[in-house]
């Protein structure tokens, strides 16, 4: 069964350098290979019954509400434990990424326990499917996921997010069917890790929504452990030595990435949700974020400071687990039948390049759509093997990665400016097939690009071979 264990981050529209909303996660996975894909769910194809997978959950056929959006998705291709679409843009521009396992404590689970997942309740497999074609609003995110938890109830404690072109929001299941959720403000950028994340919690601001009674159960179960205020952390979430290790150190470094005055220390439990970066956010900022490996500390895998048991002692962002990553942006400075973009990259985010896909389209490049077995005319096999070969010899191989990145996304960048300025005055499918054809271009650009890549590892690495003799016939 699939276990993602990610890394999310979220920017408000001033905090980019563009002004466009950012929401962004690495889909992790456990020891065995997730292939992942990337489709369009049109409304035809969106179920009319549903039925989940590991829980057996039906979903009434009312809760499937008519007239579903057109939407993006990157599923488990083996189908095998359900859809787990987990991201997408729908044809309003509206986006979703779901989901971010996150961490709770006792207290919470003797009120409202989580459900047994062989029986009944909703989990990651479900939430993307269920959402993201019925909303016309990042809000509409939160109304829509918070209606199902109420109703079915969830068997794991997740965190998720939704944006639209002027909002982002992120939301956490609390316990079995409770749940909290904050916007992000326009100037503030978030790294959400495998814990409950929101801190700060205001019952009064419309900035804050959560379910009913919410804070009616807190006071009458005496949960907050604060003086003063209300701090989801404390009060549902855990303080635990794995966090210490596990997800605190992820948050600690890519905060003093965006902010080198951020300071602190990798274990610190109590870490703000909302931050504020010294400069405006890129795309690269987000890719170099969900490739990072601690580089330039002792806790590098890859580097020469620190000792092996350092290089051991936190969970880096990038992993040999990363199976999918995303960046899902609403551009505010072009026409909105060409302002949703989903950059997409698949395997491990040390040996991969990001491609800007439009989402207004029907269709998605041959070699994004992969297959569950390994063959590499697919972009995740083929990442899956530059990154295996890469992690033998990184002093080696990671400047050939550093190069191939920045060529693959400079050309992407370039034919996506091209694309803007070509499909003015376009509409409908005419508009439709030059995007598809724009997405064409750059997948077919980023896979040569990996090709090469290979080949050049292949050729530096032929005399790094430990089975060799230096003397010739």
């Amino acid at each position: 069964m699939k276990q993602t264990e990610c890394t999310t981050i979220l920017v408000g529209k001033n905090a980019t350098i563009d002004g466009s909303t950012m929401i962004a996660r690495s889909e992790d996975g456990g020891r065995v290979i997730i292939p992942e894909g990337f489709e369009v769910v049109t409304p035809d194809k969106q179920p009319k019954h549903y039925e989940s997978v590991i829980s057996h959950q039906k979903i009434d056929d009312e809760d499937l509400l008519a007239n579903p959006l057109r939407y993006t998705s990157a599923p488990d291709v083996s189908g095998k434990n359900g859809i787990w679409a987990a991201a997408g843009i729908n044809s309003e521009n509206v986006a979703m990424t779901a989901t971010e396992t996150i961490t709770t404590n006792s207290r919470i689970q003797g009120i409202d326990p989580l459900l047994d997942r062989n029986k009944a309740g909703l989990g990651e497999e479900d939430f993307v499917t269920l959402t993201l074609p019925y909303l016309h609003s990042a809000r509409d995110g939160i109304k829509r996921v918070g209606y199902l938890l109420e109703k079915y109830g969830t068997y794991e404690m997740n965190g998720m997010a939704f944006s639209d072109k002027d909002e982002v929001w992120y939301l956490e299941t609390i316990g079995g069917h409770h749940w909290a959720a904050r916007r992000i403000p326009d100037d503030a950028y978030v790294i959400a890790p495998n814990r409950l994340n929101i801190d700060e919690f205001k019952f009064d601001d419309p900035n804050f929504i959560a379910c009913d009674h919410l804070k009616d159960l807190i006071d009458e179960y005496h949960l907050n452990p604060d003086f003063e205020g209300y701090n989801l952390r404390h009060i549902f979430g855990s303080s635990t030595i794995k966090d210490a290790h596990y997800n605190n150190p992820r948050a600690w470094y890519l905060h003093n990435f965006f902010n080198p005055d951020f300071g602190g220390n990798p274990e610190d439990q109590d870490q703000p949700f909302i931050c504020h970066a010294n400069r405006k956010i890129s795309i690269e900022d987000i890719k170099w974020a969900e490739s990072s490996h601690y580089q330039d500390t002792p806790y590098d895998a890859y580097g020469d400071q620190g000792t092996p048991e350092q290089k051991k002692t936190f969970r880096p962002v990038a992993i040999n687990r990363n199976f999918e990553t995303h960046v899902l942006q609403i551009r505010n400075d072009v026409p909105a039948e060409i302002a949703g973009v989903q950059w997409l990259a698949f395997g491990p985010n040390t040996f991969n390049s990001f491609v800007p896909f439009y989402t207004n389209i029907t269709t998605t490049p041959a070699s994004y759509q992969t297959t569950p077995k390994f063959n590499l005319n697919k972009i995740f096999w083929l990442n899956k093997l530059t990154a295996q070969l890469g992690d033998t010899n990184y002093r080696v191989y990671g400047e050939l990665e550093n190069d191939f990145e920045q060529k693959s996304l400079a050309q992407c960048h370039k034919i996506q400016h091209e694309t803007d300025k070509e499909v003015k005055g376009l509409s409908g499918k005419e508009l439709q097939e030059k995007l598809e054809a724009a997405n064409q271009k750059m997948a077919d650009t980023v896979y040569n690009n990996t090709i090469d890549l290979l080949g050049q590892m292949v050729d530096e690495g032929h005399g790094l071979m430990t089975l060799k003799y230096d003397l010739l016939d």
